[in-house]
């Protein structure tokens, strides 16, 4: 069995494997500690890096700039930049970032349901 790289997944390991597939690109997609946060502060409508970064408080400027870069490379997230001065920028989640949100819910549910419980 391969793992995910710089490349992506081989041809043959995607066939034979799909379901495992599946899941390993969900977890890279989701990978960084930010990243489903930011896809559900961006859930009902766009954001400006300021109001990103003030919901995430302990966040850095550089490791927020960086899952922003992900999640659009992914194809989450449109960055819109506005000629304006001095520069806007919004986020805000494309289709596929769309698609993404019900898997965001039922961690929602999951949390919800066993998250208080301590082992």
């Amino acid at each position: 069995m391969t793992r995910i790289c710089k490349d992506g997944f081989q041809k043959e390991f995607i066939e034979e494997y799909p379901v495992i597939f599946g899941m390993a690109y969900t977890q890279h997609v989701l990978s960084g500690r930010w990243k489903f946060l930011i896809l559900w502060f961006l859930k009902t409508k766009e954001h400006r890096f300021g109001e990103i970064k003030a919901l995430l408080n302990d966040i850095s400027q550089g490791s927020l700039t960086k899952q922003l870069r992900e999640l659009e490379k992914d194809g989450l997230i449109y960055r819109n930049v506005f000629p304006e001065v001095p520069p806007r920028v919004e986020y805000s989640l494309t289709p596929k970032g769309c698609e993404f949100l019900p898997i965001l819910e039922m961690m929602e549910s999951f949390g919800l349901k066993f998250g208080k419980t301590i082992d």
